[in-house]
C-alpha cells in the first residue's frame, strides 16, 4: 500500500456495515466518497524504490495492471463479504471464469462440470479447454450419482453454477465439493445467480467463487466487470501470474461505480427476491403458462436443498415456460410495455430474455433439450419496479 493513502475500514463488521465501509481507504484529503484513482501508473522517490519494487522486496503499487487504488477498495469490500482470503477483480465476468480455470490446469487434467452452464462458460469447457488436452465431462449437477461417478477418477477442477442460468436449478455444494475433494479436485462455482447475500459457496467447500460484477454488484445496467474470490495460496501459486501476465485487469472507473453498487447490494437484492416470488406465485398456474421455474415456490424440483443452502428466496430470477413455443414466446415478448427485451440480469430495470435464441443459442437445439432449454422458455430478471406493474405488464403480454 503507498504511503499516500491511509486505510480506515475495520474487521469484524457485519455485512450491510462492510457493504458501505469495508475496505475503505481515504488519501491525504479525507474524501468521504472513495476516490476514483484514473492513473495507469506510479512514480518512484528512486531508482532504489522502483528495482525494490519489481524485485518484490517491497510492496506497492507499480503498474495498474497489476493493482489500483479504487480497484484494491472494491476487491477488498468485495473480498470482505464473500469472506474468502483474497479476491482479484477482472474486466469481465467471462475473464473471471477463463481465468480461475485456466490459471490451475494443464494438459492432461481433467475436468468435470455440471452441463446445465451458461452459454459462454459451456464453450470454455466443451470447445476451448480440450484445445490445450484437458478432458472435460458433462454431469447433470443434480444427480449426485452422476456425480460420483464421474469423480471416481482423478480430476483437476469441478466447475459449476448454482442456481443454474436459465432453468434454476439447485446443485448440492457440500455434497459435490466433498467428492470433489476426495478426487482431488478444486471447486470453482459462479454464482452469479446467487450473489454473495443469498449464497456463499466457500461455506458449503468450495474453493473458488466467479462472479460476473456486471450483474447484481452493478445492478443498474452501466459497466462491466468480474471477480475471482479464493484462498491466498491459490491466488499465490496460480491466479497472480496468470492475471498479472495475460492483463485482464479491471479499469479504476468500472471499480469505483461497483464500490458505490455495492453500498445497496444488500437492499437491492432483497427487494429483488421479493418482487420475484411475487411474480412466480402470480404466475404458476396461470393460463398458457406451462411451467414456473423459482427455487421459492414449492413445485421447484429442489426447493428444499435451496432452503438449506440459500437465504431468501433464492434467486432474483423467474424462468417461465409459455405454452405454443418460440412463436408464443416471441409474441410474450413483443407484447411487454414495461419489461425491457436484454439478455442482461441483475439490472433495477426488469429484463426478459429469449435463452434458446440468445444467451444459450450456440449450444444447439440437442444440447438445449439435455438442460431442459426449452422454445418457448422466457427467463425474467425481475427489477426493482411495482410488483403489480411487472405483474400486469406480464398479464397483457400473456393474453396479447
Amino acid at each position: 500500500m503507498p504511503d499516500s493513502t491511509h486505510e480506515t475500514g475495520q474487521a469484524g463488521l457485519r455485512p450491510q456495515t462492510q457493504l458501505v465501509r469495508g475496505g475503505l481507504t481515504r488519501s491525504p484529503f479525507d474524501e468521504t466518497c472513495e476516490a476514483l484513482f484514473l492513473t495507469s501508473g506510479y512514480v518512484y522517490p528512486s531508482a532504489e524504490e522502483a528495482e525494490a519494487a519489481f524485485k518484490g522486496d517491497l510492496s506497492r503499487y507499480q503498474y495498474s495492471r497489476y493493482a489500483n487504488p479504487t480497484v484494491t477498495m472494491f476487491e477488498e469490500r468485495l473480498r470482505l463479504l464473500e469472506g474468502a482470503e483474497h479476491c482479484q477483480s477482472t474486466a469481465t465476468g467471462m475473464a473471471a471464469v477463463f481465468a480461475a480455470l485456466l490459471c490451475q490446469l494443464r494438459a492432461g487434467d481433467r475436468v468435470v462440470a455440471s452441463r446445465a452452464l451458461f452459454g459462454s462458460c459451456h464453450f470454455i469447457v466443451a470447445e476451448l479447454l480440450p484445445r490445450y488436452g484437458i478432458e472435460t465431462l458433462f454431469v447433470d449437477g443434480t444427480d449426485l450419482d452422476a456425480w460420483a461417478a464421474a469423480l471416481s477418477k482423478p480430476t483437476a477442477c469441478v466447475f459449476l453454477e448454482t442456481p443454474s442460468n436459465p432453468t434454476l436449478e439447485i446443485i448440492d455444494l457440500a455434497a459435490v465439493s466433498e467428492m470433489a475433494h476426495a478426487a482431488g479436485a478444486r471447486v470453482v462455482v459462479d454464482n452469479v445467480f446467487a450473489t454473495p447475500m443469498l449464497q456463499r459457496p466457500l461455506h458449503f467447500g468450495a474453493d473458488v467463487v466467479v462472479y460476473s460484477t456486471t450483474k447484481h454488484i452493478d445492478g443498474q445496467g452501466r459497466t462491466l466487470g468480474g471477480a475471482v474470490l479464493c484462498s491466498s495460496a491459490f491466488f499465490k501459486d496460480h491466479l497472480q501470474g496468470f492475471v498479472r501476465h495475460t492483463g485482464p485487469s479491471m479499469s479504476p472507473f468500472n471499480a469505483w461505480l461497483l464500490l458505490k453498487g455495492l453500498e445497496t447490494l444488500d437492499l437491492r437484492v432483497e427487494r429483488h427476491c421479493r418482487n420475484a416470488q411475487a411474480l412466480a406465485e402470480f404466475l404458476e398456474g396461470r393460463s398458457g403458462v406451462s411451467r414456473v421455474l423459482y427455487p421459492g415456490l414449492d413445485s421447484h424440483p429442489q426447493a428444499d436443498l435451496a432452503r438449506r443452502q440459500m437465504s431468501g428466496s433464492g434467486s432474483t430470477i423467474v424462468t417461465l415456460e409459455v405454452e405454443g413455443g418460440k412463436a408464443r414466446a416471441f409474441r410474450l415478448l413483443n407484447a411487454l410495455k414495461v419489461i425491457d427485451i436484454a439478455n442482461n440480469l441483475g439490472d433495477s430495470k426488469s429484463l426478459a430474455t429469449h435463452p434458446a435464441t440468445t444467451t444459450h443459442q450456440r449450444l444447439g437445439a440437442e444440447e438445449r433439450a439435455r438442460v431442459g432449454i426449452t422454445d418457448g422458455m422466457v427467463r425474467i430478471s425481475v427489477g426493482l419496479e411495482d410488483v403489480e406493474d411487472i405483474k400486469d405488464d406480464l398479464a397483457r403480454a400473456l393474453e396479447a
